[in-house]
Order: structure tokens, then sequence, then C-alpha cells
């Protein structure tokens, strides 16, 4: 596969408050992310109390890039994590579905490109690493998703996936979980340019599999030696697994 040049995103953005359904529509979630791109860097700091710093620095570290790899970062919203994982030497992509997104990130010197992860348009083995964080769990096909990772990336590779997840302290479960649906969205209201949005976030972090469901998931998509790592209590889980050679 040819490496594919930076795109020229053009878009218009939305100001009208925006909040996906649960059934994950993807023209829904799309223009959700259309909705938030301008401050969601800033919100996601906020909101993590700054976590969102070292959740990042997990996830470089478990994806290990090293100088000629080709990486993968799936769900890259403004490229953040892009450009910090191409530090490494490799050369990485950004996809996302969201162009309001990709847009908010174009002064980022990394390649983007629109892409749907349920169906990427690259060909069969091309990325030593897959990764993906806080994605996965707005895509409407989840199963679907980790299979084309899984196509897309060569034998002996690698996939990393970041995803809020289920806190392993019962009594800071419960507090985490008032925090989400009460608080968060209070928070999200000061800073963000649709504040909606997260109350979808805090939705469908309460809707998603918990640790060990994810990795049952993931096995049975066809990934190998698939294994998990809960950041800050819980709250984020990162999954890895590998492509059999």
């Amino acid at each position: 596969m040819s490496r594919p040049s930076r795109v020229r995103v053009e878009y218009v953005a939305k100001t009208q408050s925006v909040r996906a359904s649960l059934d994950k529509q993807p023209h829904e979630v799309a223009s959700m992310f259309d909705g938030v791109a301008k401050r969601y860097d800033l919100t996601n700091t906020v909101i993590s109390a700054g976590q969102d710093r070292y959740w990042r620095w997990a996830v470089h570290k478990a994806v290990a890039p090293r100088p000629g790899e080709r990486v993968l970062d799936l769900a890259a919203g403004t490229g953040v994590s892009t450009l910090d994982l191409a530090k490494s030497g490799a050369w990485c992509l950004a996809a996302d579905f969201s162009k309001g997104m990709l847009a908010a990130g174009k002064f980022r010197e990394v390649p983007m490109v629109a892409a749907d992860a349920t169906n990427l348009p690259f060909a069969d083995d091309s990325f030593d690493a897959v990764t993906i964080s806080y994605g996965l769990r707005n895509i409407s096909d989840t199963d679907q998703a980790l299979r084309e990772m899984l196509r897309v990336t060569k034998p002996g590779g690698r996939m990393v996936i970041a995803e809020f997840s289920t806190p392993i302290i019962p009594v800071f479960r419960t507090v985490y979980m008032e925090y989400l649906m009460k608080a968060l969205p209070k928070v999200a209201r000061a800073v963000s340019s649709n504040p909606d949005a997260y109350v979808y976030l805090a939705e469908s972090v309460r809707a998603w599999p918990n640790q060990r469901q994810l990795a049952m998931r993931i096995a049975d998509a066809g990934w190998s030696s698939v294994k998990w790592r809960n950041l800050t209590g819980g709250v984020v889980a990162l999954h890895r697994g590998y492509k059999l050679g």
C-alpha cells in the first residue's frame, strides 16, 4: 500500500448542541464529535483532571513504536496522540471519521485521513501496530472494527486499545459512576462547545463491557495473547493483543 499523503479537510464548524444515541448511528456520532472538535483537547484535560496526559503516555509505552514502523492511530481526533507516537521516529497516520476533528488538528504535522473503522481504506497487512483510544466505544459494530484492525495489521504486529472501563474498587466505582452521570455534564458545560456530547459519554461508559468482557470480544475477533492493564484504578483499561504470524 502506498503511503497516503496528508489530506486537506474542508469543514464548517457547527454550533448547535448534538448528542448521539446509544445505538451509535455513524452520522450521529460523527456530527457529535464535529460539534466538540473546537475545544475537545481542553475539555478532555479538564474533565479528567489532567489524567489524559498520563493515559496518553501509557498508550505510547504500550504501543512502543520504533523508527521505521508504520502505526495506525484510529479515532485520532485532532491528532494529539498521533503526534506523540510519531516522536519515536515511526510513520504514524491519524484516522478519524469526524472531519471536524481532523480539521481542528490540521495544524499538526502528521498525515491524516477520514476513515470508518468498520471499513478501513487500507490493504491487508499494512501496519506494524494499530491503536485506538476512547473510540472503540463509539463504533456501531465493535466486533467488525476489531476484525478490521486485525486485517490491516501485519502478521506479528500488535494492537493497543485504551478505553474507559470499570473501576475495580467498589466504593470508588460508585463515586465514579455518580461523577459520570451528575458532575461530568456540569463540568463540560463550562468548557465544551457541545456539552450534551458528554451526557452521551457518561451513558456510553456505563453501558460498556468491563475489562474481562472486552478482552473476550477482542480474542473472539482473532487477536492472540490478549491482556489488559488498569489505569487510574480501572477508570481506563489498556488492552493489548497480537496478530499471529
